[in-house]
């Protein structure tokens, strides 16, 4: 029986094709893996770049384009007829010999550039003071480094990045700019999937094609081929470094992940939490900030989990919640927050640390952690949890392997939270992400500029630094206007809206918001019979839409005149900046701020 893998761009390319080519195409799969008469079978590919790719006849006209070692038969794409054979013929593949991962090469364009670099190769070549086992040791391919030796400019490695697997152009752009191998060495860990043990065969797809998550899924059955193809993309390809994090066996310690935005922090989440409701010892408890992006969490956790069993081991809050329910446990009946005799959520909190204290006692966890009411604890949005919510969040589970997994920005934090988890008796070991799939570079730049790109405390040892963080694509910069008035200003909003409907974005993915709820009232009357969420920034918080349009981002609105003292001036204005920065980085693809008058001082020039 085969061994199907299929490839992130399947998915959403089947998606995309008509209903009856998209149905007959599923059909031909099934066959496929079960083997039976009238399965496609493997056409070799005439001028084939690498003879290891075939196409499978799928519908109608048209083809998908497999790589196949022995059983194994990895599905890249499918395309009308003329687009596979093309597209079979122009790209090559490989094992990344350090890494163990996969490439694709575009071979064939590789080879009209090579001509072109020969030309204008006058000097030493830029990587002329590395030997070549320094760059094989990097994992750079054998038969292309005869191309890279070619390579005179930075500019020119720039100009192969489309062309080249990310596992080869990564290491040639650190290079390129004068790093070392050790930073070239520390860029490319982020590509590890998991720790390798013994030599990596590079004529072993199947387990090349296993430490490539972002990659490849498995499809044993029917079953998992509906699930790979019908799933969102975050639920199936996880990138390496998430994979990594998310699903490792055992953590003896707290784990910290800190991220940029778009880097994934709150799919490595879901992921962990799922994997712990799966392989764990005891039920899951999923925090995050706020109800609102708890029930988004697990609205998605719905989706990622189709076991129910494994579903119901994880509980999805917010601290203030827990701490309400755990005192209304205790008590018998739910606390008043308003009115005489009324507490706090300071005071619940309190209370309900309290309570587990009573509870639990100081019984050692490992000889009886069954007495704590979760056995694994996972947090996102973990800048804005305050030092007593952690005490809580702490309390409810066991010191014990894979208690604690926190995940969390302090350059997104949106309340006056800055607190270390060492300094609340939680020594956690630190991971970072520094990819980030959401935005463009365009739209990433801009971001980081906004945030003035300095350091920020809390969460960590140290401060944060937004150093070193980067994004896999190019896009559109974003658009920022100005108004000469109010009313000019929202009707720039709509006809901007009324475009992105225009070009096909669905409602549902564009986003709009302003600082203010009167603001955002007045969004939403100018655009009165547009079904497109408006919200203020911080209920943006968490969320991801394709456009953003931000309203209203003008000096005295973004931000407020700012107290006279000067500490409490500078965390007023670090908050109200990172609220701003936490409403830009929702978009994928296009960002549109407006203002009239006067901008926002926080926006880059």
């Amino acid at each position: 029986m085969p061994r199907l893998a299929i490839g992130p761009e399947f998915p959403r390319e089947l998606s995309a094709l008509a209903q009856p080519v998209r149905r007959d195409a599923v059909v031909a799969l099934r066959r496929f893996l079960l083997n039976v008469a009238g399965a496609p079978h493997p056409e070799r590919v005439r001028g084939a770049r690498d003879p290891r790719v075939a196409t499978l006849r799928l519908a109608d006209g048209h083809r998908g384009v497999v790589v196949r070692r022995r059983d194994v038969y990895w599905l890249r794409t499918v395309l009308p007829d003329a687009s596979a054979w093309s597209y079979a013929r122009r790209h090559r593949y490989s094992v990344n010999p350090v890494l163990g991962v996969v490439e694709e090469w575009d071979a064939e364009a590789l080879e009209r550039v090579e001509p072109a670099l020969r030309r204008s190769a006058r000097s030493a070549g830029l990587f002329a003071p590395v030997c070549d086992g320094d760059l094989l040791s990097l994992g750079l391919d054998v038969r292309a480094l005869p191309l890279f030796r070619l390579i005179t400019t930075e500019a020119d490695v720039a100009a192969l990045e489309p062309l080249l697997p990310p596992t080869q152009h990564l290491p040639l752009a650190v290079l390129a700019r004068g790093g070392s191998l050790a930073e070239a060495w520390r860029e490319l860990d982020s590509w590890r999937a998991a720790d390798e043990a013994g030599p990596i065969d590079p004529d072993d797809l199947y387990a090349a094609l296993r430490r490539t998550p972002d990659q490849a899924a498995f499809a044993a059955d029917k079953v998992a081929l509906d699930r790979v193809l019908g799933a969102p993309e975050w639920c199936t390809f996880l990138h390496p470094a998430q994979h990594r994090l998310a699903k490792a066996p055992r953590y003896d310690r707290p784990v910290l992940v800190v991220g940029g935005a778009g880097t994934g922090k709150t799919v490595v989440a879901l992921h962990r939490a799922a994997y712990l409701a799966a392989h764990g010892s005891g039920p899951v408890l999923l925090v995050t900030f706020s109800q609102g992006l708890a029930e988004e969490l697990s609205a998605r956790l719905d989706t990622l989990i189709e076991d129910e069993i494994v579903r119901k081991r994880i509980e999805v809050d917010n601290p203030e919640r827990l701490a309400l329910r755990i005192v209304a446990d205790a008590e018998g009946r739910r606390p008043a927050l308003v009115g005489p005799g009324a507490r706090t959520l300071a005071q619940l909190t309190d209370e309900a640390l309290r309570l587990l204290s009573l509870s639990t006692g100081d019984l050692l966890d490992d000889v009886e952690p069954g007495r704590k009411p979760y056995r694994h604890v996972v947090v996102d949005e973990a800048q804005d949890v305050s030092p007593a919510q952690w005490r809580l969040l702490r309390a409810v589970a066991p010191h014990a392997p894979d208690d604690l997994f926190v995940v969390g920005d302090p350059h997104q934090r949106v309340t006056d939270t800055r607190v270390a988890l060492g300094a609340v008796g939680i020594p956690a070991e630190q991971h970072t992400l520094k990819v980030t799939y959401r935005l463009p570079q365009e739209l990433l730049s801009f971001v980081v500029r906004l945030r003035g790109g300095g350091l920020a405390t809390g969460l960590a040892r140290s401060a944060t630094g937004m150093y070193g963080y980067r994004a896999t694509r190019n896009g559109e910069r974003p658009l920022v206007r100005a108004y000469e008035s109010a009313e000019e200003e929202l009707a720039g909003l709509r006809a901007m809206v009324e475009s992105w409907l225009a070009d096909g974005v669905p409602p549902g993915e564009i986003a709009v918001g302003a600082r203010t709820t009167r603001l955002v009232r007045q969004a939403r009357k100018a655009l009165e019979g547009l079904d497109v969420r408006a919200a203020t920034f911080q209920h943006l918080k968490g969320l991801e839409f394709e456009r953003v349009a931000l309203v209203g981002v003008a000096e005295g609105v973004v931000p407020e005149p700012p107290p006279e003292d000067p500490g409490a001036r500078a965390r007023f204005l670090g908050r109200e900046r990172s609220i701003l920065f936490v409403a830009c980085t929702r978009a994928r693809a296009m960002l549109y701020i407006s203002h009239y008058g006067r901008g926002s001082p926080f926006l880059p020039l």
